[in-house]
Parts: C-alpha cells; structure tokens; sequence
C-alpha cells in the first residue's frame, strides 16, 4: 500500500502490540510510537466496525492478524453508536469507541453479521457511519459484510464475493454487482470482499503481504499457526457427494507439482503422477480444488513469482525460468493479469516497503 497523506489521529489510550502494552499518543505522519521489535515506520491503523449481531470469530479476526505483524498496524474496533452490540450467540460485545473513529482509519474491515434485518436499503445509523469512512480508505469485508458495502452503493459494476451460501441471496439483492462466489476473496484496489469465516485470515492475510511482502506475512502466518495462503476457491467447500471409499484424492500431486514449478508440467504429468486418467485427474482436482489444474498451476507460479520478486534480486527473466513462465514476456502477461502491474513495478513497490 502507498503512503497515504498525512493525518492526525485523536488520543487513544494505551494499546497492545505483540504482547509489549505501548502508550500510543496522538500521532502526525509517522507513528507516534515504535512498534513492536523496534519498527519504526508509519503504522497503519485499522479500525474494525462491529455491526449488531456480528459473528464473534471474524470479529477477532483483523486483531488477531494484523495484531502479529510486528508493530506495522493498530487494531481498533467501533460501533455505530458507540454502544454494544448483540453477537449473534448468546452474549453482547463492548468495544471502546464510537464512529468517530472511522475517520482516522487508513483501513476499515466489516466483519460479518446476522441478515435479519438487513434490505437492500441501509438502516440510517449504519448509513451514516459508512458516510464518516474518508474517500481514500480502503475497506474489507468478511462474508456477509458485503451486503453492506453493496447496500451501500460501493459495489455496483464491481466484481466482488461473499459466502458460496448466500450467493443466490446477494444476486437477486444486488443485481448490479459482478458477483464471483467460487474465490475466497476479491481485490478491487480500495475495496477487498472475502467469503465466510477462514477467508477473513486469507484476505487480511492478503493485505499485510500487499503491504509489507511476503516475508511479514508468512510471519504473521506462523505466528496465527494458519497457512500464509489457500489453494483454490470456494468452490472446494461447496457441499458435493461424498466421495468413495476407495476414491484416491489429488493432494499429493498438488505438493509434487510445487516442488516443480520451473518445469513444464501438462495434465497428464500430472495425471500420471497422481495414478488416474486425466479426465479423472481433471474432475477430481476441480472438485477438491474448485479450479482447473492448469488455472492452479497459474496461481501458483504467479504467487512464487511474486515471493522471489520482493526477496530477491533475479533478473526478471530468472524469475520468469524459475518458477515455469519461460520468459519474461510470460511472466509479465500473467503478473499483469493477476494483479494489474509489471514485475518491475511489482518488485519496486515491495523493495521499497522493505527499506521503509
């Protein structure tokens, strides 16, 4: 994420950072206090906007994540009033501030919460205090938060998700939304949707590696005891016949498949390595995996192409041999189409994250 201009932020009390309690005073540009392990950069401050009847797991969530990347974001969660809320189990949550603080935030996540009540039109109070986020916030939801931000007018001609369960639900709702129910999360720039509960650590996973590159993240990763990232969609959580008894699944040849994704691997490599026909291979890979293989192969060598881009200094042609793209005309063509920039600009962006 670029640098954002800067901005004042009103006191807050003391907060937690890797387990080290901080005194965290007003702050202008640069954090006011170091993070944890002696960061020292700017810390991005998230605000987390708790809805009534919210899920409590995804509530923690952005806390949990971003509270482990080492002192680079402060987590701070709101109400639309200030006042508790219903969870939608059988207690209420109280949080520490009010809406106010949505116009500090530099990132605002909206966990998911009970539909009940929930039109197409936004109760005003939640209207008004999406109405306080600035312009230039990125903002995340969690499952059903979609709801809100497509409620909200913000989703309209865009491309977006939310639980494989609800889809149904959210395309008769929002008809003007560009709804993908197979992925875990979407990345439109300034506004990110994930799908249900575990896809919230995948999307804000996403975000501290957008931020701050791979290497953070896969800490943040080990430190949650969570994979740094999922293979495939939703798709493979979508309820399908139990397969036989004897039925041979393809998770071994996926790991066989990593180990060589410098090679020019083909269906029926792939196939043979895993003892089935490749129609078979084919069918049952996209059923566990919600993708074709050669689709997940992409995935996979865009995602390697990405780690050694920011940790190392290969050529971009290097790279490209590396991880099974062949040139570097390869390599551009599928970073662009994953994520909408070259290499070069890719690895300049995160060499400087690192520096700063």
């Amino acid at each position: 994420m670029q640098q954002a201009e800067t901005r004042t932020h009103p006191q807050l009390e003391t907060q937690t950072y890797c387990g080290v309690r901080l005194a965290s005073a007003g702050r202008t540009g640069e954090s006011a206090h170091p993070g944890c392990q002696g960061y020292e950069g700017r810390v991005e401050r998230v605000v987390v906007l708790a809805l009534d009847g919210v899920y409590p797991f995804e509530l923690g969530i952005p806390a949990r994540v971003f509270g482990s990347a080492e002192g680079r974001y402060e987590v701070l969660t709101c109400t639309v009033d200030g006042r508790p809320v219903r969870s939608n189990s059988d207690f209420s949550i109280t949080v520490e501030h009010g809406p106010d603080v949505l116009r500090t935030a530099d990132t605002v996540v909206i966990p998911p919460f009970a539909l009940t009540d929930l039109g197409t039109d936004l109760p005003e109070a939640v209207a008004e205090a999406l109405r306080a986020i600035r312009p230039d916030t990125r903002i995340v939801s969690i499952c059903t938060g979609a709801f809100v931000l497509a409620a909200a007018g913000m989703l309209a001609g865009r491309r977006a998700t939310t639980h494989w369960q609800l889809a149904g639900l959210f395309r008769r709702m929002f008809p003007d939304v560009d709804l993908d129910a197979d992925v875990l999360f979407v990345d439109e720039g300034s506004l990110l949707t994930s799908a249900g509960a575990a896809s919230g650590v995948d999307v804000c996973l996403h975000l501290v590696r957008k931020d701050h590159g791979s290497e953070l993240a896969n800490r943040v990763a080990r430190s949650c005891v969570v994979p740094p990232w999922r293979d495939g969609g939703q798709a493979q959580y979508i309820e399908q016949p139990v397969p036989g008894p004897t039925a041979t699944s393809t998770a071994g040849t996926r790991q066989w498949a990593l180990e060589r994704l410098g090679e020019p691997l083909t269906l029926a490599e792939l196939a043979d390595h895993a003892r089935m026909s490749p129609r078979t291979f084919a069918r049952r890979f996209n059923d566990e995996v919600g993708m074709s293989p050669g689709r997940w192969l992409i995935q996979q060598r865009v995602a390697r192409a990405r780690q050694l881009l920011e940790s190392s200094d290969l050529a971009v042609d290097q790279v490209a041999g590396e991880v099974g793209f062949g040139t570097g005309a390869s390599l551009r063509q599928h970073l662009h189409a994953a994520i909408g920039v070259s290499p070069q600009a890719y690895r300049r962006t995160f060499q400087a994250s690192r520096r700063s």
